[in-house]
């Protein structure tokens, strides 16, 4: 297995385009790794490919849309109304079950293939909307998963997991990104590039961060 070497779940958005840079200032050869899954906001993908063109790095996606067909929420079916909030006795239905778990197994897979074992995502348990696999509980749970079931020593990077949004910018500022994260990133759920649509949960965590962060600089 390389230890030069990592894969990046990248979607596109501004946490997994942030570790795409960190991981490309710590590892000398980066790989990234999209998926297409049912998602209403599928641009991000296209935008994804031309980020990690940019950036130099081997960029693949893949379909599994059969995870968006699993479980009923939000960004896969149309049907259902976004929640702008969270409900106070659940998670919100934006929430695609089981998709960091397919994601990340599907990605040591493929990782597996390439002789890498540095995984790198980025979720994080600060600044997450009550997703349970966002956690950094599961993803020390599914390292090891992962290592018993192919027998490999997997690592799993989450550069992000215990900062917030404002940290998260000024993370992509100290690497030198802090433009490209803004203005050519899709985090929107509703699939608007940029800033957004400025009301569902992504957008607003995003805009909240960004001002917090442009106001301690000054």
């Amino acid at each position: 297995m390389n230890h030069d070497a990592a894969l990046v779940v990248f979607s596109g958005g501004q946490d997994s385009t942030t570790c795409l840079f960190w991981a490309k200032k710590h590892f000398r050869k980066v790989y990234a790794l999209s998926f297409i899954y049912g998602q209403k906001h599928e641009k991000e993908v296209e935008l994804a490919r031309a980020i990690a063109e940019k950036a130099g790095v081997d960029f693949h996606a893949m379909d599994v849309s059969f995870i968006g067909r699993l479980g009923k929420n939000s960004l896969t079916d149309t049907s259902i109304r976004m929640d702008e909030e969270k409900p106070q006795d659940s998670y919100p239905n934006t929430f695609v079950p089981g998709r960091n778990l397919f994601f990340l197994s599907i990605a040591a897979v493929y990782a597996r293939e390439l002789g890498v074992c540095h995984l790198v995502t980025g979720v994080s348990q600060t600044d997450f909307s009550g997703y349970p696999d966002c956690r950094d509980s599961f993803i020390k749970s599914l390292n090891v998963t992962l290592n018993l079931a192919m027998d490999e020593q997997f690592v799993i990077h989450t550069p992000l997991m215990w900062i917030d949004k404002e940290q998260t910018w000024a993370l992509a500022d100290e690497l030198g990104v802090l433009d490209i994260v803004r203005n050519e990133t899709l985090t929107c759920y509703n699939g608007i590039p940029g800033d957004g649509c400025g009301h569902c949960p992504a957008c607003r965590l995003r805009r909240e961060g960004l001002e917090k962060y442009l106001a301690s600089k000054k």
